[in-house]
């Protein structure tokens, strides 16, 4: 079964094509596409499709990341994938973004204890702590938001950071994204499919619309 992973929710955006292969084969990567600070969606769809040598008909599963993150882009990557079920009667998988960036993280070296960072605008970050070692990774606090402050002040304990740009505001910070090859193959073997509207951004404020006043009455 072919995997179509996106994964928008940084400024750094990416589609990979996995394949889930037998017991003995494991899953094979088959093409990639990423951009940075660009708005593409479709076009990194068909560049990765491209490469990878598949067809839209050929996949049978979308894996949309959840977030947290831009929420715009977190809404693109929902949207592709309820337009693909919608069209294809594909299946359908939610990943925590926040996952993926702890896998990458692990893939990429880091062990130990690690927060997990990502902005959330306001003045305030989403933060968790992963416990990562050698054989994977286990969230050790629950994902909340934490104002600059404290994010400040764990940087000057000289704990880890680890999250998109976040260099930008301390130095010490290990700058790292998600991104759609490691979200697919986190995607690889899950069978927890959902429909179209049971996937849902991972965000952690209540959504508040101000009531627009009404119009003024000229004279």
């Amino acid at each position: 079964m072919k995997i179509l992973a996106v994964e928008f929710s940084s400024a750094q955006r990416s589609v990979a094509v996995w394949e889930e292969g037998g017991a003995a084969a494991g899953p094979a990567l088959l093409g990639s596409a990423m951009e940075a600070g660009g708005h593409r969606r479709l076009g990194l769809v068909e560049q990765a499709l491209a490469e990878a040598g598949c067809r839209r008909e050929e996949i049978g599963v979308v894996a949309a990341g959840l977030g947290p993150g831009s929420y715009t882009g977190i809404r693109g990557a929902i949207a592709l994938a309820q337009g693909w079920q919608l069209g294809r009667e594909i299946q359908l998988l939610g990943v925590s973004s926040v996952e993926c960036l702890a896998a990458r993280a692990q893939a990429e070296g880091a062990r130990g204890l690690a927060n997990i960072v990502i902005d959330a605008q306001r003045n305030e970050f989403y933060l968790t702590r992963y416990q990562i070692e050698e054989s994977g990774w286990r969230e050790a606090e629950a994902l909340r938001l934490a104002g600059f402050a404290e994010i400040q002040a764990l940087a000057g304990t000289g704990q880890a950071l680890i999250g998109p740009d976040l260099q930008k505001w301390f130095g010490g910070a290990t700058n790292t994204h998600p991104d759609a090859v490691m979200l697919g193959r986190l995607a690889c073997g899950r069978r927890d499919f959902v429909a179209g509207e049971q996937l849902e951004p991972i965000y952690l404020r209540e959504t508040a619309f101000l009531k627009a006043p009404p119009p003024r009455q000229s004279l």
